[in-house]
């Protein structure tokens, strides 16, 4: 008999949409001309590209026009910062963000210095938190690019973005304010205009749609380099034919995505559940603080090494992630950034929801973890004695 899974790592993917697969398929075998042709089949693949466009844009609470489709969260990440700095260089030279950032911030950013830029990391209290005072203490008149993302990928904490784009104005600052919204987009009720942001990154499979495709919003008027030379489609910013079944399958997830309120309470009661039933075992920690984005939730369970753990969870058929998906097992950068201990950092497991989430999912991981730790604590005490002998 199959055993059946309990599925809890969609920050890090999500399963597709069957109606999402479906419209891909569609696409694929029907209106499958290149974009950029001038005859029938290009013609009608161009509308459904800017149908696709229109779709997302209109979540974002954007126009179609500021939309600039990519491969994904990375890519648009990298646009985002690559294509800003090198835009802006003759206004100044530095650049702020936090120490919590996702790699495909940190790591475009880490090049940027190599060239000459000054980045500042702001770092994070114990909580995960970045506060509004940081922000305006390091936005200067020289600052041409801030950085921030609006919920951490890793313990959900939310940042100040909205006072960060306070802090520029008030500073008279030629920057330009990048926010990746990942893991926000569909789950938190924000447009980039509300935020202050010129610049924000979202993907599509962390919610639901395929991976290898994206977005990121560019504010009208607002002016970043390419990063990709070629055709000059998506007006010159990212050359390259686009992924149109990819697109269509991405606008379809978010034309039947709820507002994030209709989720919101449903993710929230089960973040709950797990935080009474995982802080009742005495050997847990949670990492996550309050007020973070209830779909995602980080814990210690101290005592195991996470890949230990995780991989008794696995057996299980429950599944989490022990950090970024990214990170590929490596000690969590955002953790450490928070003064955590080492024996947290190594033994934290990241959960993480989806709309479609269940109680049971809840049930089986608080059970398994409480398992876990029972029984890999003992075995662990049973080597020691033997080793003892």
């Amino acid at each position: 008999m199959n055993q059946r899974e309990y599925y809890l790592d969609n920050s890090a993917t999500t399963p597709v949409l069957p109606e999402a697969a479906k419209e891909a398929a569609r696409v694929m075998t029907r209106d499958f001309g290149n974009p950029s042709s001038l005859h029938t089949k290009g013609f009608l693949a161009k509308k459904e590209l800017e149908a696709a466009r229109s779709t997302v844009a209109s979540r974002l609470g954007a126009r179609p026009e500021e939309l600039v489709f990519t491969s994904g969260g990375t890519e648009a990440n990298n646009l985002a910062l690559l294509g800003a700095a090198m835009a802006r260089r003759k206004l100044g030279n530095k650049i702020v963000t936090t120490a919590l950032e996702h790699d495909s911030v940190l790591k475009p950013l880490k090049a940027l210095e190599s060239q000459g830029f000054a980045v500042e990391y702001l770092a994070p209290d114990e909580s995960g938190a970045v506060s509004g005072e940081q922000l305006a203490g390091a936005i200067d008149k020289d600052t041409i690019l801030v950085s921030l993302m609006l919920c951490n990928n890793e313990t959900g904490a939310i940042f100040p973005v909205r006072e960060a784009a306070r802090a520029i104005k008030r500073q008279g600052a030629p920057a330009l304010l990048h926010t990746d919204c990942v893991q926000a987009f569909c789950k938190l009720d924000f447009t980039p205009q509300k935020l202050g942001a010129d610049l924000c990154t979202v993907s599509g499979h962390k919610i639901h749609a395929p991976k290898g495709v994206g977005a990121l919003y560019v504010r009208q008027g607002a002016h970043i380099l390419p990063q990709i030379l070629g055709g000059g489609q998506e007006r010159g910013l990212r050359s390259g034919t686009e992924s149109l079944p990819l697109l269509a399958a991405f606008a379809k997830v978010v034309e039947l995505a709820p507002r994030p309120a209709e989720s919101l309470a449903h993710v929230e009661a089960l973040n709950q559940m797990l935080r009474e039933r995982l802080t009742a075992l005495p050997e847990v920690e949670i990492n996550s603080p309050a007020g973070a984005l209830p779909y995602i939730l980080n814990f210690s369970a101290l005592g195991v090494r996470a890949e230990t753990m995780l991989h008794f969870l696995s057996g299980r058929g429950v599944y989490v992630s022990s950090g970024s998906a990214c990170g590929k097992a490596k000690p969590s950068h955002v953790l450490a950034a928070m003064g955590l201990s080492k024996e947290r950092i190594s033994s934290a497991l990241r959960v993480s929801f989806s709309r479609f989430s269940t109680q049971e999912d809840v049930e089986a991981l608080a059970e398994g973890v409480q398992a876990g730790l029972e029984g890999l604590m003992r075995e662990k005490r049973e080597r020691r004695g033997a080793d003892a002998v």
